[in-house]
């Protein structure tokens, strides 16, 4: 039920996706979503646009949200 969750991320946003953790629970997932961008506000823009896909899914219940950016000082 991931992967293709997973595929249509890469394919529509052109990001990196991946299963990132919780492997082990049943019916539940930790997906990491990750895209380099020079523009912050681009970068936000595909992300909610991300979070906005994988919600609008009738299967899948997304229970919270994380994001975390890393600038050039990092």
């Amino acid at each position: 039920m991931i992967r293709p969750v997973l595929a249509e991320l890469q394919k529509r946003f052109a990001v990196n996706a991946a299963e990132a953790g919780d492997q082990d629970l049943h019916r539940r997932a930790l997906l990491g979503v990750a895209m380099v961008s020079a523009e912050t506000g681009h970068l936000n823009e595909v992300l909610d646009k991300c979070e906005r896909h994988v919600a609008a899914r009738p299967e899948i219940e997304l229970l919270a949200v994380r994001r975390r950016i890393f600038g050039p000082e990092d």
